[in-house]
């Protein structure tokens, strides 16, 4: 029996420092939301904290599938998604694991799917503005201007196509064809806002801070940019030529 109808899954490599914030920060929301954690075989212990949390205080709400390693962002989403719907969740949750996105903003997301009717609610750093604390202006500029690249190149009217914190409610996965999600790093983001709209899902941009993060290392590299900037491409052409699922719900 589920604690919630709401799970957050937070991937994790080396996020040692930032694991246990995370997770009790989530926990002490006002909302109940579970966890899943994908950990990518981290060498700095990530999992065995994990673990640790879960044997002694949250039992009920908090889970870990552990990889073998470095596999990507998307299949670690993919393996979550599989497991929130096998386990009757019916609001799905993707977060970052170092705090640059605010847990508080869970409740926000939330609303947008249960209360207002939205099928995915993206957490959006450009909705209102340019929302982002603490990046590098050249991360910040690469950022902003990949989202415009991807609006001019699909078409696809949203401001944070990129943005990694969002709410899926289980219709919008159960529908989706996970198994033929071509992309597995940055361009992982982009490619299942763009499905569900093509689909015909309702999408909400909810306007958020971003924070870069304060401990830790980062994940993004070159051949992360590399693969949005060509899968971009990719996509519009599945946009002419693809015959979608249709929304359902």
């Amino acid at each position: 029996m589920n604690t919630s109808d709401s799970i957050v899954i937070i991937p994790t490599y080396n996020e040692k420092e930032n694991i246990e914030k995370i997770i009790r920060a989530v926990m002490t929301l006002p909302k109940a939301f579970n966890i899943l954690v994908i950990d990518d075989g981290s060498p700095d212990g990530t999992a065995a904290i994990v673990e640790r949390l879960m044997a002694q205080e949250y039992a009920q709400r908090l889970f870990i599938i552990k990889r073998s390693g470095k596999l990507g962002l998307g299949t670690a989403y993919i393996a979550g998604f599989k497991w929130a719907l096998a386990h009757g969740y019916d609001y799905i949750f993707e977060m970052d694991a170092d705090f640059s996105h605010d847990p508080k903003d869970l409740p926000r997301l939330y609303a947008a799917c249960h209360d207002e009717g939205y099928d995915l609610a993206i957490g959006s750093r450009y909705v209102s503005g340019v929302n982002v604390v603490n990046w590098p202006i050249g991360r910040v500029l690469m950022s902003y201007f990949a989202s415009k690249y991807v609006r001019l190149v699909t078409g696809f009217n949203i401001h944070d196509t990129t943005a990694g914190f969002k709410c899926y409610r289980r219709c919008v996965l159960e529908s989706m064809e996970l198994d033929k999600v071509r992309f597995k790093g940055y361009a992982f983001q982009i490619e299942m806002k763009y499905t569900a709209h093509k689909m015909g899902y309702k999408i909400k941009e909810v306007p958020v801070i971003f924070v870069n993060r304060r401990e830790g290392v980062s994940k993004m590299s070159g051949g992360i940019f590399g693969e949005a900037f060509f899968g971009v491409m990719r996509l519009r052409l599945d946009g002419w030529f693809r015959t979608y699922p249709k929304a359902r719900h």
